[in-house]
């Protein structure tokens, strides 16, 4: 779809100097895609922010609990693939 859009000079120079005249719509696009993206998580994190609690994961409580569940973790991982023949 053809669109007509205003940007001020040096930011168009600076698009031709960074991907060329030729290439300037597919650099204007990723960067829009890029912004849509970033926004996006942004909006995902606010709307997520504060559902995860520390009072419901004690075992996260310092750096030490972390590790520790983190080896279990890969402990019980561990042995579940075991109980598979491999082959």
């Amino acid at each position: 779809m053809r669109t007509h859009v205003i940007l001020p000079e040096d930011l168009v120079e600076a698009v031709d100097a960074q991907a060329g005249k030729g290439k300037r719509s597919q650099f204007i696009e990723e960067a829009i895609r890029e912004k849509l993206r970033i926004d996006a998580l942004h909006a995902a994190l606010e709307a997520t922010a504060g559902a995860f609690s520390a009072s419901d994961h004690p075992h996260w409580d310092t750096p030490e609990k972390v590790a520790a569940w983190v080896r279990d973790s890969r402990r019980q991982s561990d042995e579940r693939i075991d109980r598979y023949p491999r082959g």
